[in-house]
């Protein structure tokens, strides 16, 4: 985490004036602290569209904010209710409801491929049959990084209108009969939507329904996430909510319309398709600390402590999160960054200062991305004094 002078002095300035505690026009009840003041300046600076952001300290949101336009060059404002979409973020929560099936039974971590699709056994390749729940939901499975070799992306594009579930059996097949992994598994970190999909699907044929609708009964029901969904957050035709946006060659921003195509594929989503809005967010990194402080719900301490724990030595990757080192965290800390190219989020969770900090905007890119951890590391800075 790294942020500029300015970004400090804004920090400081706003501690110092007491502007904080002012309650945002969107908040809770509990009236959690306003950071509009100090997102503004990172937003215009940044030339972002909109961002949003929620601090969490003691289980509880203290504060919020969201500044900036649904739609670049349009006149609809943000506000803390809009959802944004969190891209891979959404992997630490596939993650979290193998470990609900793996308690019940249902999965085992070292439950291999050949069990988890028994209708493929006979078709999957030798070079994928051991390859276990644990290493997918690691990114340890030898999955790829991309899908375009022999098309396959292409393939999932042009399947976007079909039912989620029947997505991910399409590429299920296609990837273990068809695709060698790329690396040997359990041997190696490559990071891969395609691992989190096939956690996903298996969850979905052990119980016989899609993902999308056990992630919600799951975690979103039971965390109050009544927020929370899946792909581009704002209806077609409508500015009702952020709209995504990608930088063009000519530095101008271009705002995505809603729809099928405003977001990846589905037969990813368990690798990231999850939107909600900022303080949904910051409820779900609020689950994940109490998780990692021992406190949690919904999953056992034991199952908390290996979906934070990173699967081998020469690697922080654990389940779904990164588990890294900070001084301002006084040691481990979780994080994890997502984008779907349209939008950019992270959360960081630092369990010892019982605090985490998300921050979401509707840009896709490197520039979105150092804005977004510049307004993290402001936060930090602001509420630990950390760097």
């Amino acid at each position: 985490m790294h942020h500029s002078s300015a970004l400090e002095r804004i920090a400081v300035y706003m501690v110092m004036c007491g502007v904080f505690w002012v309650p945002c026009a969107d908040a809770a009840p509990s009236m959690p602290a306003c950071l509009d003041t100090l997102l503004e300046p990172i937003r215009q600076t940044s030339e972002l569209p909109a961002l949003a952001a929620a601090v969490v300290k003691g289980g509880e949101t203290v504060a919020v904010g969201a500044v900036g336009l649904r739609k670049a060059g349009g006149s609809d404002p943000v506000t803390t209710g809009d959802k944004w979409h969190i891209g891979s973020c959404t992997k630490s929560m596939t993650a979290a409801l193998a470990g609900m099936l793996v308690e019940e039974g249902k999965l085992r971590w070292d439950m291999t491929l050949t069990e988890m699709f028994p209708e493929l056994a006979a078709q999957i390749l030798p070079e994928w049959r051991a390859v276990t729940l644990e290493q997918l939901a690691s990114n340890h499975g030898g999955t790829p990084n991309d899908l375009n070799e022999d098309d396959l992306w292409a393939r999932l594009w042009e399947r976007v209108g079909k039912p989620p579930r029947e997505q991910r059996v399409y590429l299920t097949r296609e990837l273990l009969t068809k695709h060698k992994p790329v690396a040997t598994p359990g041997t190696k970190y490559v990071y891969s939507n395609a691992g989190f999909a096939l956690v996903g699907h298996a969850i979905e044929t052990r119980l016989d329904r899609p993902w999308e609708e056990v992630l919600r009964e799951r975690l979103f029901v039971p965390l109050g996430m009544t927020s929370a969904g899946f792909g581009a957050p704002a209806s077609v035709g409508q500015v009702d909510q952020p709209w995504g946006h990608t930088v063009g060659s000519d530095g101008v921003l271009e705002s995505i319309r809603p729809g099928l195509h405003a977001d990846n594929p589905a037969a990813i989503g368990p690798g990231g398709t999850v939107h909600c809005s900022i303080g949904d967010f910051a409820r779900y990194a609020a689950w994940q600390l109490a998780g990692a402080r021992g406190a949690g719900r919904l999953l056992t301490p034991e199952t908390f402590r290996k979906l934070h724990r990173p699967f081998a030595s020469d690697s922080e990757y654990a389940g779904g999160l990164v588990a890294t080192q900070r001084s301002w965290g006084d040691g481990t800390v979780l994080t994890h960054a997502g984008s779907n190219t349209m939008f950019y989020a992270v959360m960081w969770i630092a369990p010892q200062k019982d605090f985490a900090v998300v921050v979401c905007t509707n840009l896709g890119g490197d520039s979105a991305a150092k804005a977004v951890d510049n307004t993290a590391a402001a936060l930090i800075h602001t509420y630990l004094g950390g760097d």
